[in-house]
């Protein structure tokens, strides 16, 4: 098992790329382990979290990168920004972060999330997809 402790520059590389398929809850961590598609083990003890598509180790011929799961979202299509706003507003308003599209607001698929946009009659779509939310800060109060 290969021990990583930092990740690489992403400058562009002639090399076979090969993913380690995380989800994102585990790639929020610092330590963790995984396994690339090639069958090669990691462990990660790192400084900080590391990012969708971040390179973390290469060979002479070889360059792994992160690859994050998709997994279950709900799709908030808006109108405008102001609407945009609103509904990332109303998300985050229930802890959870969100992501965002040219017209749509992404959020976790969540009972709670879904019982507001309903209670709300907003409409909404369940996709799949690779989720990286946008995170402003990590704490707040009331």
């Amino acid at each position: 098992m290969n021990l990583i402790t930092n990740h690489l520059s992403r400058e562009e590389t002639d090399k076979e790329i090969v993913s380690l398929k995380v989800d994102r809850r585990k790639l929020a961590k610092r330590r963790w382990r995984g396994v690339a598609d090639d069958g090669e083990e990691f462990g990660f003890d790192l400084p900080h979290p590391l990012k969708n598509g971040t390179p973390f180790h290469e060979t002479e011929s070889t360059r792994y990168q992160i690859k994050l799961t998709p997994e279950n979202v709900l799709r908030i299509p808006f109108a405008d920004q102001k609407q945009a706003a609103y509904y990332g507003w109303m998300v985050g308003n229930l802890h959870f972060s969100a992501d965002f599209e040219d017209n749509a607001v992404i959020a976790e698929d969540d009972p709670a999330v879904r019982q507001m946009l309903e209670r709300n009659h907003i409409q909404y779509e369940e996709t799949t997809g690779v989720f990286e939310p946008v995170i402003v800060s990590h704490g707040h109060s009331h």
